[in-house]
């Protein structure tokens, strides 16, 4: 019976092998939970309680107030915001009309928000004050016809709300004056002259809902078209795969929302079932994140490695009750097991490690919640997935079990291709011989046991190629590192030596209050890994260059060497 799918006999009880989904958009889903639990919350923002009801009040005023701005069906909105309540409601509002979302890094340099602006031809922008200098700078060289511009103190309760004003508005940068500019707006002043209810619109399940831009990690950013089919249905999984339909989960909500990871893990379950995010502004401030937890008692916590990392090692973690949290999932970037078990220890939750990526909406894998969780692997693919590991040369040669390639998915979560790239598209969504859907292609080199559980072993793109021709793979070796009791975080690449292709460099954060020598670290790999694999360089720093979702970016790593080898 399982013979095709391992993984099927390895779900908990509560899971199904196929789900039936609801046809319907987030929107729709939405009317229907604020309908029937108008009075339960929404969103908790540092102390202000939103209710459904108010939520969706705004998620309809901000739609009717995007079409008086002239926004139809298929254009497109940015939505340049940290976690704040204006996200989802402006997120919400646009799917609600047709338009199609294009969420951005609000930490983005100019040139790079000036990229994403271009490449998905964004007209209207939803800013916060903060950063609407930024869009200022660069309005001009956009297309942008309209900037609605957030104040982050806007859902604050009263108190924090005056004090913010008068001490801190000025200060940090969110006083702002915007008078005079033309076709900009104050969030709060469009919502409130717009009707109550925007104009109904047609939306099919095939539309695009949102241009979720890769991070960059592996090069130009592309922006994957995510339909409101992808969108809904990812978000059912993931609640089907917590079973968290009837169950009011209040999920701590540190991830950014403009990622795929938070919008998905976080954001959307709570339009299709009752539940609570706490939204957290800023993902570093982690006596922000252990208060959250202590005072509004979670029980989900979706996060990243950096994240649990930081909670494991904060001098004050003993201070704070995080018992309420029961089921944590890690994704974005491999959890080192000693993370995971130093984290569970703190917290008594179940921390599993998963993993998605853009394109796939973005979860395609996770490992079960109370079930047989394998440490160091991702886990099981969702319900309605398909997966293969092929050959990483060709990707046509199906490989069996124990075999390292690439991963490939199929399912009902998978991106319809890339924005205005038809090559990539094609290189990443190839048909099968057996006909069908698209498999994606993931970039990712994988292995799959017996029972279906997988194991990333790294990114194809990150694969070091060593003396003696012999395959190296970064996060082998980091974990390696990570077992090792001074170090607090690691990176490996690969970096050019003149006259000898790649050989392979540490990058050691260590500890407060830790010293170290190359030569400790050098007698460590050695006993842990093959001589091959044991790196050439080790390089002791204060931080890593780092994703806003905590993922190493081994690829600044090895642009800095080659700068500096270039100055020498």
């Amino acid at each position: 019976m399982h013979q095709d799918k391992p993984w099927l006999k390895f779900y908990e009880p509560h899971v199904p092998e196929h789900i039936d989904y609801p046809e319907m958009t987030l929107p729709e889903a939405m009317e229907k939970t604020a309908t029937s639990h108008p009075d339960h919350v929404a969103h908790i923002y540092k102390g202000n309680k939103i209710t459904y009801h108010e939520y969706y009040k705004a998620v309809k005023r901000c739609a009717a107030a995007l079409q008086e701005l002239g926004v139809k069906k298929g254009d497109r909105v940015a939505i340049h915001l940290p976690n704040c309540p204006q996200f989802p409601i402006s997120y919400a509002a646009a799917l609600m009309i047709g338009a199609i979302v294009v969420p951005c890094n609000p930490v983005y340099t100019a040139r790079e928000l000036k990229h994403q602006l271009n490449d998905s031809g964004a007209e209207v922008i939803v800013t916060l004050s903060a950063m609407y200098p930024i869009i200022k700078q660069i309005r001009n060289e956009t297309k942008l016809r309209h900037v609605v511009v957030a104040k982050v103190k806007t859902y604050f309760p009263t108190l924090t709300k005056l004090l913010f004003t008068l001490l801190l508005e000025k200060k940090t940068g969110h006083k702002v004056d915007i008078s005079g500019d033309e076709n900009t707006y104050w969030f709060s002043d469009l919502l409130a002259k717009a009707p109550e209810e925007p104009q109904p619109v047609d939306i099919s399940w095939d539309d695009t809902a949102v241009l979720m831009y890769t991070g960059g990690t592996t090069g130009v950013s592309k922006g994957a078209q995510l339909t409101h089919k992808n969108i809904f249905v990812n978000a059912y999984q993931v609640i089907t795969w917590v079973n968290g339909m009837e169950a009011k989960n209040t999920v701590l909500t540190a991830l950014p929302l403009y990622h795929s990871y938070g919008m998905t893990c976080c954001m959307n379950p709570g339009a299709i079932t009752p539940g609570t995010t706490i939204l957290v502004p800023d993902p570093r401030n982690v006596e922000d994140i252990l208060q959250s937890i202590h005072k509004y008692r979670p029980d989900l916590y979706p996060g990243v490695p950096a994240l649990y990392i930081a909670i494991n090692n904060n001098p004050n973690v003993s201070k704070y009750d995080l018992t309420s949290l029961k089921a944590c999932n890690s994704g974005a970037a491999p959890l080192p097991v000693e993370v995971q078990q130093r984290f569970q220890e703190l917290t008594g939750a179940r921390l599993v490690e998963g993993y998605g990526l853009s394109e796939a909406s973005p979860v395609t894998h996770a490992n079960p919640i109370y079930g047989d969780c394998r440490l160091g692997t991702i886990g099981l693919p969702y319900p309605d997935t398909e997966v293969k590991i092929v050959d990483a040369d060709t990707g046509e040669r199906v490989l069996g079990i124990g075999e390292v390639g690439e991963l490939c998915i199929r399912g009902p979560q998978v991106m319809k291709g890339y924005w205005n790239m038809p090559t990539e598209t094609a290189n990443t969504l190839r048909p099968g011989p057996e006909g069908g859907d698209p498999w994606l292609h993931t970039g990712d080199i994988a292995i799959m046991d017996i029972d279906g559980y997988c194991q990333i072993v790294d990114r194809k793109k990150d694969m070091i190629l060593g003396a003696g021709g012999y395959n190296i793979y970064p996060r082998e070796i980091e974990d390696v590192l990570f077992e090792h009791p001074k170090v607090l975080e690691a990176g490996v690449a690969g970096v050019p030596v003149p006259g000898k292709g790649e050989r392979v460099k540490a990058y050691i954060v260590l500890k407060p209050g830790e010293t170290a020598t190359e030569e400790e670290f050098f007698a460590f790999l050695k006993e842990k890994v093959a001589p091959y694999k044991v790196p050439r360089y080790i390089e002791f720093r204060g931080e890593l260059p780092k994703t806003i979702t905590g993922k190493v970016l081994r690829r600044a790593l090895v642009e800095e060497e080659t700068k500096r080898q270039t100055e020498e």
